[in-house]
């Protein structure tokens, strides 16, 4: 190894860390507010790759079905709960519908522009629309009865949605691979380094993401009630944030996120239906470096994986991922050391 190849690496693993670093404060996002471990979260990320591969085909994508079906079970749900506690028909009907308005009228933009082939930027800019609709939808359904279970019990609830996210993606998305266009095809040589085009919207894209989630949780009204739901459930309910609300929104950004990171990664990799695992397992031990609660600890440990990843795919490229889940052994065991307790003594 030469400089050359180290500088490549690192840029490598310096852009997959960008991805990592997303998920990972999506992952710590869930987790403080819900606490719920979100293990779908890589399947927000292959869902945005793949809608967009068949936006691209100026075909449907199977998200949209899978998107109003979802959105048709949550809805009824709403109905049902809302009518069986307060009695009111009209209300739980306006709650019902107040759930499908989003999917609905995302769907049908969808149905309509597919065959239409719009340009990149519109057909991405729909294929995040579509995605993010996912996030409340998935929260309603999965979660939200469940919010005063134990994290054990919400933890095996997200190997259920995992699974059932993996499987609906192999029956709209069938077993086929999608490689999406760069958005941006331009090279830049950086000393021994070609920077192409697409590495800098990776980098640009997240940055600002991350500032802006930061202004966010800061400056607005709604970003400091989950700061406050993250800190303290109880006092926050008993301070009227609704932590329904609170939710449904943590998943929206969650997909959000999700969605984003998709289009990203698409142009640099072959994305599956079930790719989305792996790189979210990547984004969640990110999490865990930073304690799953802190947004700088899981920024920097995603950086600290990615370029793990990168050299390690170069010394040892089949024991490439053994080599990143590896990582969390020391650190749950210093973790572990450090807490003296469990939870099963509460």
């Amino acid at each position: 190894m030469d400089f050359s190849i180290a500088s490549i690496l690192l840029l490598d693993g310096v852009t997959n860390g960008a991805i990592y670093a997303l998920l990972g404060l999506a992952t710590v996002l869930v987790f403080t507010v819900t606490r719920v471990i979100f293990i779908p979260q890589g399947e927000f990320v292959a869902y945005g790759a793949l809608t967009l591969a068949m936006l691209q085909t100026g075909k449907t994508p199977g998200t949209v079905w899978l998107l109003l079906i979802l959105a048709g079970v949550a809805a009824l749900m709403e109905l049902v709960e809302r009518w069986r506690h307060h009695g009111k028909p009209l209300r739980a009907l306006r709650a019902a519908l107040k759930t499908l308005v989003f999917p609905v009228i995302v769907s049908v933009l969808a149905i309509w522009a597919a065959p239409q082939m719009f340009p990149l930027w519109s057909q991405a800019l729909l294929s995040v629309a579509i995605v993010t609709a996912f996030g409340p939808l998935v929260y309603r359904v999965a979660y939200q009865s469940l919010e005063a279970a134990t994290p054990l019990v919400l933890l095996i609830v997200s190997v259920g949605v995992h699974f059932a996210m993996t499987g609906l993606g192999l029956l709209f998305f069938g077993a086929e691979g999608f490689r999406n266009p760069p958005f941006w095809d331009e090279r830049f040589a950086l000393g021994p380094v070609m920077l192409s085009g697409q590495t800098v919207i990776i980098f640009g894209v997240s940055l600002a993401l991350i500032v802006l989630l930061w202004l966010y949780f800061e400056r607005s009204l709604r970003g400091k009630a989950l700061r406050a739901t993250a800190v303290n459930r109880t006092g926050a309910r008993l301070m009227g944030i609704s932590s329904h609300t609170s939710g449904q929104l943590t998943f929206l950004m969650a997909a959000l996120i999700g969605a984003l990171s998709g289009l990203l990664i698409g142009p640099t990799t072959t994305v599956f239906y079930d790719s989305g695992f792996l790189i979210g397992l990547k984004g969640f031990v990110a999490a865990v470096i930073g304690g799953l609660a802190s947004y700088p600890g899981a920024l920097v440990g995603a950086l600290f994986v990615g370029i793990v990843e990168a050299f390690g795919a170069f010394w040892a490229s089949a024991f490439k991922e053994v080599i990143v889940f590896t990582l969390i052994l020391p650190i749950l065991l210093v973790r572990s050391l450090r807490s003296g307790h469990s939870d099963e003594e509460h």
